[in-house]
């Protein structure tokens, strides 16, 4: 897999490949600096708690772009500006989140993609809860490690396999 990919615009993807591309449904909003990125799927399973996305940040992200379930709740923020700048400074191309995340002023000035299901200022748990590189679902369809993302201002797609 290469270490860095360039976004292909999801409607050409669509073009291309049709009922083979996975679209995500969710209605996800960009928050991050970077609208359009692209690179191969991490996953991190959780629910209100961060604590395993922090851990993960702090690796070498090679490109890749972390997709989190974080069980569609809104409750409190699972990503803030100090740790998308740790995504953005170890590597990472972008984190897509099944949940909330704060500080979305500061976001918009980072360069690091984020797309998230919307904001609240409270922060998440730290127990370290959940999982990290398995299968995760949300918006009709699985994310799986491994699997190619692309993501902009018009949804979410993962590559059909070859």
């Amino acid at each position: 897999m290469p270490a860095s990919l360039a976004p292909v615009p999801t409607a050409d993807l669509v073009d291309r490949y049709g009922h083979t591309l996975r679209v995500c449904d969710a209605q996800l909003t960009t928050y991050g600096g970077v609208p359009a990125f692209a690179g191969p799927v991490r996953t991190v399973s959780l629910f209100d708690d961060n604590a395993l996305l922090h851990e993960l940040l702090r690796t070498p992200g090679d490109g890749g772009v972390v997709v989190v379930d974080g069980g569609g709740s809104l409750h409190s923020a699972l990503l803030g500006d100090l740790m998308a700048t740790r995504a953005r400074d170890n590597g990472w191309a972008g984190l897509v989140i099944n949940g909330a995340v704060r500080d979305s002023a500061a976001l918009a000035e980072i360069e690091v993609g984020v797309q998230a299901l919307g904001t609240n200022p409270r922060k998440s748990g730290k127990a370290g809860l959940g999982a990290v590189d398995i299968p995760v679902g949300f918006g009709g369809i699985v994310f799986r490690p491994g699997d190619v993302l692309h993501a902009d201002h018009d949804g979410v797609v993962l590559l059909p396999a070859d």
